[in-house]
């Protein structure tokens, strides 16, 4: 996977038992949305409550700058593969409840903690694509006609499941390109993972603080 180690890690973060994913499986890959979520699957099984999901994006609202970190509030499923299509698992209802899919608490004390750190925090929607092109400047214009604030290739499979399974969501997103304005940008895998690399300390700051205050 191009700019992912693909490692699972095992550990404590904070004093709290975490496992965490260097990496994902990305539909655009060739992988079907059962391989894609199955790590979410995976840690249901072995009591996971609370997943913390990133990801880097590109921002199609005018308010938002390279760099930024964009509080996930929601997301639009753009796949052309459901998650949840085939046999319901019995973790979650055949037609779950989607409203609230980004835990309400884990966002607030994330708001907290970027107040009292003096962080700037973006709010929005995250819309999620199929990949692995980046996105031609209509594209960008229709999905913020859409209502997403910026769009990415991966995420809402793993939050979807997630929350079938009941586990509570915190979703983070780095702005690492612009698109859909009047001047072109272009971008590149380079660009969007040197973007990325800025932002992961303060990233890292807010999940860790974030654990410390949560309630699991």
């Amino acid at each position: 996977m191009e700019g992912h180690s693909g490692k699972l890690i095992f550990g404590k973060l904070n004093g709290v038992d975490v496992i965490a994913m260097q990496g994902r499986f990305h539909y655009y890959e060739g992988y079907c949305m059962r391989e894609v979520t199955f790590p979410v699957r995976v840690m249901y099984e072995l009591g996971v409550k609370m997943l913390v999901v990133s990801n880097a994006s590109g921002g199609m609202n005018p308010e938002f700058s390279i760099g930024d970190l964009m509080i996930i509030n929601d997301h639009i499923n753009n796949f052309p593969e459901h998650p949840l299509r085939g046999p319901n698992f019995p973790t979650g209802p055949r037609f779950p409840d989607m409203h609230e899919t980004y835990d309400p608490e884990f966002i607030r004390i994330a708001d907290e903690i970027a107040a009292e750190n003096n962080i700037k925090l973006q709010h929005g929607v995250y819309m999620g694509v199929q990949g692995p092109t980046f996105e031609t400047p209509a594209e960008y214009r229709y999905y913020r006609k859409c209502g997403a604030d910026c769009v990415g290739m991966s995420t809402v499979p793993e939050v979807i499941v997630a929350h079938h399974c009941g586990i509570r969501v915190f979703g983070i997103s780095v702005i690492t390109d612009l698109g859909g304005f009047d001047v072109p940008v272009e971008v590149s895998h380079e660009e969007v993972q040197k973007a990325a690399g800025k932002a992961q300390p303060i990233m890292t700051f807010i999940v860790k603080e974030l654990l410390k205050r949560a309630t699991l």
